[in-house]
């Protein structure tokens, strides 16, 4: 990253490299202070204008028709689900390979999680699987594009569209995806973005949702506005206001939307150093004993958030790893394991190769030339 704005250099004691598997990118302190105390001490910390013009330089970017900010990615998913027409007693075909909130958010819409199988190749939605899982009890399908991977989403569009049931993309680990050669966030009806603190952009916590509905997109995002905001519409008189509907206080303020205004310049660069260190991995990482990586849909362009590989001994390649300073994990529990969970168990035999052998390491903007040589370097060596 030779001239870039973003620099990064781990060592741990002794001078033996020390590499996370996340890191927390925020601009430069003397760009992202003054905008910090502009709003801090502006009179109006909450939802206003700087949330506003959040949400439209984020859907700018995407290319999306609507965008709604929310504090969370859980409470978009909520709130995409909620749009989706999803009530208490309707079932929500989703994935295990993700972390937690992604089928929490299902739960909290009141709805049954059932559980369709992984491609083994990648931990993507598998859409023959989702075909077999869908039934008149189906009201939405939940898709995640698993460490920025995204999914095959032409196949299981063609799914949802033979059924007529909406899609909600959680794109949590990839920003900055593409698919078919457009963005990620523009093929569904819904796509959540998490801004939580190691994700790809970071507003501290927050989740962007963009909208793509071809009906009534503005009533669709008042709809959204009222569902973010205890059932209210905040720009009616307070007095005035009929509550008719549950609502939330999952809205956004106007200090995580400065830090998200002041992280759009850099995004890029910082997204683009994540996919540059995945592209170097998809190479380098070849024709290793015990090993392989992942493969995906040939219209996916990955925005590789970690990179996922598939290994032989997994316990001994994570302690080979650590005993030479790179971090390793599985990140999260398969879903279907969980006992909140547990009327949804089912055979997943994908899930079960996946899961089994892979694990993430770093791959993202804090990694140097000769951090991802060393990285490649250790795991040759063998474990």
């Amino acid at each position: 990253m030779a001239n870039s704005r973003i620099s990064d250099s781990s060592t741990a004691d002794g001078g033996q490299p020390n590499i996370p598997l996340f890191k927390v990118f925020l601009p430069p302190r003397e760009v992202l202070m003054p905008r910090l105390e502009e709003v801090l001490y502006s009179g109006q910390i909450s939802e206003g204008a700087q949330v506003v013009e959040f949400e439209r330089r984020f859907a700018q970017r995407i290319g999306c028709a609507g965008m709604l900010s929310f504090n969370s990615g859980t409470a978009a998913l909520h709130g995409a689900l909620a749009l989706a027409g999803v009530q208490a007693g309707d079932d929500v075909v989703s994935t295990p390979m993700t972390a937690e909130p992604t089928n929490m958010a299902i739960l909290h819409a009141g709805a049954n999680v059932v559980w369709a199988d992984v491609d083994p190749a990648n931990g993507n939605l598998d859409a023959r699987s989702l075909a077999e899982k869908i039934t008149e009890r189906t009201r939405a399908i939940m898709v995640v594009h698993y460490g920025g991977i995204p999914a095959d989403i032409d196949a299981i569009r063609a799914v949802a569209q033979q059924r007529g049931i909406p899609v909600v993309e959680d794109a949590a680990h990839a920003m900055g995806a593409r698919y078919d050669g457009r963005p990620i966030g523009v093929h569904s009806e819904f796509v959540m973005f998490s801004l939580q603190a190691i994700k790809h952009m970071t507003t501290v916590d927050g989740g962007m949702l963009a909208c793509n509905s071809a009906h009534d997109l503005d009533k669709l995002l008042a709809e959204g506005r009222k569902f973010r905001w205890f059932g209210i519409d905040r720009a009616a008189p307070r007095t005035e206001v009929d509550v008719a509907s549950v609502g939330y206080k999952y809205h956004m303020n106007n200090v995580t939307a400065a830090i998200g205004l002041a992280q759009l310049d850099y995004v890029d660069e910082v997204i683009g150093a994540h996919i540059a260190n995945g592209r170097y991995f998809d190479v380098a990482l070849q024709n290793i004993d015990g090993l392989r990586t992942c493969t995906w849909d040939a219209k996916a362009e990955p925005s590789y958030w970690f990179y996922t590989v598939m290994v032989r001994d997994r316990d001994n390649f994570c302690r080979h790893l650590a005993a030479h300073g790179i971090a390793s994990s599985q990140a999260h529990k398969r879903n279907d394991r969980h006992s909140i969970f547990a009327s949804s168990r089912c055979a997943l035999p994908g899930v079960d190769a996946f899961y089994g052998s892979m694990v993430h390491i770093p791959c993202g903007w804090w990694l140097s030339e000769s951090q991802r040589d060393y990285i490649v370097d250790v795991i040759r060596k063998g474990w």
